[in-house]
């Protein structure tokens, strides 16, 4: 069991971007996508994994383009395809030729964007509550509905991103405490993110197939060894989700947890840190990346 003796922190920058990177451990790379909410980052988001999956993995953990202390702008009429774009040519600058991808909610919808267009540089995926599955076929949830109109009215308040938390984002919102939603709420009030919010809900579907991967053919070709971790509770993205993804990628597996929101990574993080690390070892390489 290798480890190293603590994080390490810098920015990567290539071509027109710049992302913020931190990175534990020793191994096969594992990288690890936040989610897209107000505020997020790659270490809030896994606070409670990153030292587990690096206790056998070389965990990068960045704060995706347009969030944290990344460079900030995201092509709003292909978000998915922009943030997959910009963690590929993370990994090139990195000189990581094939890594697993852990995603949750937006990054999980990038992780599985990146197998989509490049599944020879994703070893294995493992997406928690991810976004775009089955969006275009129902209304917004109401707490996707609550995190799209953050930005928007009087702009954002501590008072919105407490009831998106505390309401929708997990299970029981009495287990948040008060300082994760004041620093994300800090975090949220960064000016080039106030004036071009990264994830916003779009006037049209230009092309239905980048919001929707069910709408995607390529979906049920993509060969990627792939874990689904869903909340049945999830109040962001609907736990059908799930079943969709099952149904029509041919490698898929799928596991629900009861009494769990959008979170499975913080709300249930013994389970997750067990199943993730078994699924990886089973999928990782017999030679390095």
């Amino acid at each position: 069991m290798v480890k190293s003796a603590e994080m390490q922190t810098r920015d990567v920058a290539f071509g027109s971007r710049r992302i913020h990177l931190n990175e534990l451990g020793e191994g096969y790379p594992v990288l690890m996508l936040h989610g897209g909410g107000p505020g997020a980052n790659g270490m809030s988001n896994y606070s409670r994994n990153i030292e587990p999956l690096a206790e056998e993995l070389r965990v990068l953990v960045p704060d995706m383009q347009g969030y944290g202390q990344s460079s900030k702008g995201l092509k709003r009429m292909d978000p998915f395809g922009d943030l997959a774009d910009s963690m590929l040519g993370l990994l090139d600058a990195l000189q990581i030729e094939r890594a697993h991808i852990v995603g949750n909610s937006l990054g999980g919808a990038c992780a599985l964007r990146m197998a989509l267009e490049r599944p020879d540089r994703v070893s294995a995926l493992v997406l928690m509550g991810p976004g775009g599955v089955g969006t275009t076929r129902a209304l917004p949830t109401p707490g996707l509905k609550l995190l799209l109109d953050y930005y928007n009215g009087e702009g954002p308040t501590l008072d919105k991103l407490r009831t998106f938390i505390r309401n929708y984002l997990v299970y029981d919102g009495s287990q948040v405490p008060d300082s994760l939603i004041e620093e994300r709420f800090q975090a949220s009030l960064d000016p080039e993110v106030v004036a071009a919010p990264p994830l916003r809900r779009p006037n049209r579907f230009p092309n239905i197939r980048k919001w929707d991967f069910t709408r995607d053919p390529r979906v049920k070709r993509c060969q990627t060894p792939t874990l689904v971790l869903w909340g049945a509770d999830d109040k962001v993205n609907r736990p059908s989700g799930g079943a969709a993804l099952q149904e029509r990628m041919p490698n898929c597996d799928l596991y629900l947890f009861s009494k769990t929101g959008h979170w499975v990574q913080w709300e249930r993080e013994d389970e997750f840190n067990s199943a993730t690390s078994a699924f990886l070892a089973r999928h990782t390489p017999a030679t390095g990346a």
